[in-house]
């Protein structure tokens, strides 16, 4: 015999606030879009300038800055995406993160997925800006 939800389910349901969230729901869909279109233009130049380098500095820098920025913007399956842009296998690049991890250019943060850049990706990615100048 099925069952239904329970009164006390129902009375804990805020409906209000569902309701404004799915009046919300196109508007954040199309800056997620937005967000990602941006990220993805980056990257592929990005992708395409380090693809050949190796597993240099400026490739973990610039591989950890993407991937945070696609996880801060929410993007599906940004180890995927990015492996397709590097040329790489998905495994490949879960090893080159976890190597940036390891050599200091991407931290974690509990609950976040991503993490954050550290000081010393920001430094060869400003040196690499620099250089473009």
């Amino acid at each position: 015999m099925a069952r239904g939800i329970s009164t006390t389910v129902l009375r804990r349901l805020d409906l209000t606030a569902a309701m404004n969230l799915a009046k919300q729901a196109p508007e954040m869909q199309s800056t997620l879009e937005d967000a990602a279109q941006r990220l993805s233009e980056s990257g592929e130049r990005a992708g395409r300038l380090l693809a050949d380098e190796g597993v240099s500095e400026r490739y973990l820098a610039l591989l950890a800055a993407t991937y945070k920025g696609m996880a801060d913007a929410g993007a599906p399956a940004p180890v995927r995406w990015l492996a397709r842009v590097v040329e790489r296998r998905p495994e490949t690049i879960k090893d080159h993160l976890k190597k940036a991890r390891r050599d200091g250019y991407l931290g974690t943060v509990a609950g976040k997925a991503g993490g954050e850049l550290t000081d010393k990706a920001r430094a060869v990615l400003n040196s690499m800006s620099d250089a473009e100048s």
